[in-house]
């Protein structure tokens, strides 16, 4: 259903164009119905199919599986959001579990609890309290 508005020797008229079937377009006019027979049939273009690319492959035409890198045995615990480190809840050396909390981050004026995120001992601590930190930012490596 498409609206328009016409204005013919100042008056306006409401067209109200409900569909069309081969030759004949069912419309309103100011809310009257009318049936407008065309001169030739709505000729409706096609729509083009767009087809997603094809995955790559590779020389013998085994597609190209891209698997996620296995975590470094000592990768750093992430800072989830931006904020500033209130509070770091552990030393180098500690050995830590996994779901405890290592360091407490504000960010938007709410305290956050950084868990670690495996079993391992604490190699380095790469911030201090007070701190700034950006999202993704390692704070602590644990290995």
């Amino acid at each position: 259903m498409k609206q328009y508005k016409y204005k013919i020797n100042g008056n306006l008229y409401n067209v109200t164009v409900n569909d069309v079937e081969d030759n004949i377009a069912r419309v309103e006019v100011n809310g009257t119905p009318y049936n407008v027979e065309l001169d030739k049939p709505l000729k409706v273009a096609p729509k083009p199919i767009v087809r997603p690319a094809a995955a790559p492959k590779t020389a013998t035409g085994a597609p190209v599986v891209s698997r996620p890198a296995a975590p470094a045995k000592n990768s750093g615990v992430k800072s989830p959001l931006p904020g500033v480190i209130l509070d770091i809840k552990v030393k180098e050396g500690d050995m830590v579990k996994k779901g405890q909390v290592i360091v407490i981050l504000e960010a938007m004026k709410m305290e956050n609890n950084i868990n670690a995120d495996r079993d391992g001992k604490v190699t380095a601590i790469k911030v201090n309290k007070g701190d700034s930190v950006l999202e993704g930012t390692d704070l602590i490596i644990i290995e």
